[in-house]
């Protein structure tokens, strides 16, 4: 079986070994993969905040109209969970942000939620609190233990799949209905 040489773009989606953890039945968008370590973002743990309350908390005025005011914040992983990430279609200027593949980019900068509460930001986009975060070596041990199934990136799966669907779709795309995982991890 071909070993990737990197995460970076991928998905990781749990295994039923994962149950009863912070990470059960989540799906990880993997941002960055090297030898300094992994950084994530969960894209489908609803936070109790919305993009409107983001918006009132930096001050930025709004209207009603704006069709991201009930956006689901995410919780993006336990690590530095009051920092806020924003994965999103790339255009615009921002002050911190990081292009990705696919035209996807990563912005931590508030000037981007400043462009949602004018209506300016991109139309796709997630906000996440918290990374998920490995060391080096951890999750390629986490992934020879079985925790973790890998999928390519899929844009539909990202920002159009339901979030209480992304676990089961990204199973799907595997061929897998998750009735039938087992919690126990076997190698041949």
């Amino acid at each position: 079986m071909k070993q990737l040489q990197s995460l970076e773009h991928y998905f990781l989606v749990a295994m039923p070994s994962l149950d009863n953890s912070w990470f059960e039945k989540t799906v990880i968008y993997i941002v960055e993969d090297n030898q300094h370590g992994t950084m994530g973002l969960v894209i489908n743990l609803p936070h109790n905040l919305d993009v409107r309350s983001l918006l009132e908390h930096f001050d930025f005025p709004y209207t009603e109209r704006n069709p991201h005011l009930d956006d689901t914040v995410l919780m993006g992983g336990p690590v530095d969970s009051e920092r806020g990430f924003i994965l999103h279609q790339q255009g615009g200027e921002w002050k911190s942000s990081m292009p990705l593949p696919d035209h996807l980019a990563m912005t931590v900068s508030e000037d981007f939620l400043q462009a949602v509460s004018n209506e300016a930001a991109p139309d796709a986009f997630i906000a996440c609190l918290g990374f998920a975060g490995w060391e080096p070596g951890q999750l390629a041990e986490e992934l020879q233990n079985n925790s973790w199934l890998t999928i390519p990136y899929n844009a539909s799966l990202l920002f159009e799949t339901p979030l209480e669907q992304r676990w089961e779709v990204a199973l799907g795309t595997l061929g897998i209905a998750p009735e039938f995982l087992s919690s126990e991890a076997g190698h041949a």
